[in-house]
C-alpha cells in the first residue's frame, strides 16, 4: 500500500475510521469523508498519532447530497492524482421516513446512491490509476431484502428494516454489476458483509427504536474484528484481480438468490442511473 491513494466514505468513527488507520499504517495515502469538520480533525489526528503517519487528509461531504458528493468528486480529482482505492462505507438507518434533499428517501440515498454516484463520477480516476479497487460495504441483512422496483422510496409502504435491506441488496447488486462492466479495466469491485458491529450506527436517530438499535450493541462485535475484510479487501495480495465478488470473515461467500437476479440488477442499474443522472 505504499504511497497508494486510498478514499474512504464514512470513515470517521467505526469500521470506516479502523480501516483508514490500518491503510495509513500500511503506508497508503488516505482521505478520510465525513459531515462533521470536528470528529474528522480528531480522526485524522488519532491516526497520524497511532501510526506515525502524516499521508491523512479529510474532505467533508453530506454523501446522501447528490451537489455535494458532485463536489466531493471534483476536490479530490483537483487535489490528487490517483485513486487506487475507494471504499464506499458510509450508511445509516433511519427509523422515520426522511427525504433527501434531492428527493429521495433518505435511505435509498444515503446507502445506494451515495454509493453509485460517487463510484460514477471517480471512475476514470479509478481506471488511470489501475490495478484499482473499489469496495462496497453491505450487509448481511441484504438476505431480508427486496428490491421494490415499484416503491422504492417508500412511498407506498415503509419500514426502517425493510427500506435497509433493501439499500444493502442494492450495495450487491451494484457490485456485480460493476464488475461485469468493468471486467476488462483493472479494476476490481467487491461486496461484504462487517458484521453486527459495535458503532454509532442508529445514533442518528431518537425514539424507542433508536433505544433498541443502541441496547442491541452489546451483542455487536468491536470495529476492528469488523473491519478486518474491508482492510482485506483494500489491500491484500490474495484478492488481486478478484471482483464481482461477497466476501465475509475475508472469504469469499454466496449473497442472498435474489442479489443474482439479472433481470432486477439491469433494472435497479438504469432506475439508479436516472435518479443522479449518470448515464454511461
Amino acid at each position: 500500500m505504499q504511497s497508494k491513494v486510498c478514499l474512504i466514505t464514512g470513515a470517521t468513527s467505526g469500521i470506516g475510521l479502523i480501516t483508514a488507520q490500518a491503510l495509513a499504517q500500511q503506508g497508503a495515502r488516505v482521505v478520510l469523508v465525513g459531515r462533521d469538520a470536528t470528529r474528522g480533525a480528531d480522526s485524522v489526528e488519532r491516526i497520524k498519532q497511532a501510526t506515525g503517519h502524516d499521508a491523512v487528509d479529510l474532505l467533508l461531504a453530506d454523501l446522501s447530497s447528490q451537489a455535494d458528493i458532485a463536489k466531493l468528486a471534483e476536490t479530490f480529482q483537483n487535489r490528487y492524482e490517483r485513486l487506487d482505492v475507494l471504499v464506499n462505507n458510509a450508511g445509516a438507518i433511519f427509523t422515520e421516513r426522511q427525504v433527501s434533499l434531492d428527493g429521495f428517501e433518505m435511505t435509498f440515498a444515503l446507502n445506494h446512491l451515495g454509493y453509485f454516484l460517487l463510484t460514477h463520477l471517480l471512475l476514470d480516476r479509478l481506471k488511470a490509476s489501475a490495478p484499482s479497487r473499489i469496495v462496497n460495504v453491505a450487509s448481511s441483512a441484504h438476505r431480508r431484502g427486496r428490491i421494490h422496483l415499484d416503491d422504492l422510496q417508500g412511498e407506498r409502504t415503509f419500514g426502517a428494516w425493510r427500506a435497509y435491506c433493501q439499500s444493502k441488496l442494492a450495495n450487491i447488486m451494484f457490485t456485480y454489476e460493476l464488475a461485469n462492466r468493468l471486467h476488462d479495466t483493472r479494476v476490481t469491485v467487491n461486496t461484504l458483509h462487517p458484521g453486527f458491529v459495535a458503532t454509532r450506527f442508529g445514533h442518528n436517530n431518537s425514539g424507542i427504536k433508536a433505544q433498541f438499535l443502541r441496547a442491541a450493541q452489546v451483542l455487536a462485535i468491536s470495529s476492528e474484528k469488523g473491519a478486518e475484510t474491508m482492510i482485506y479487501l483494500s489491500g491484500s495480495p490474495e484478492v488481486e484481480g478478484v471482483s464481482g465478488k461477497y466476501f465475509v470473515n475475508k472469504h469469499e461467500g454466496r449473497s442472498s438468490p435474489q442479489s443474482y437476479d439479472a433481470a432486477i440488477t439491469e433494472a435497479l442499474w438504469h432506475v439508479s442511473e436516472a435518479m443522479v443522472g449518470q448515464v454511461r
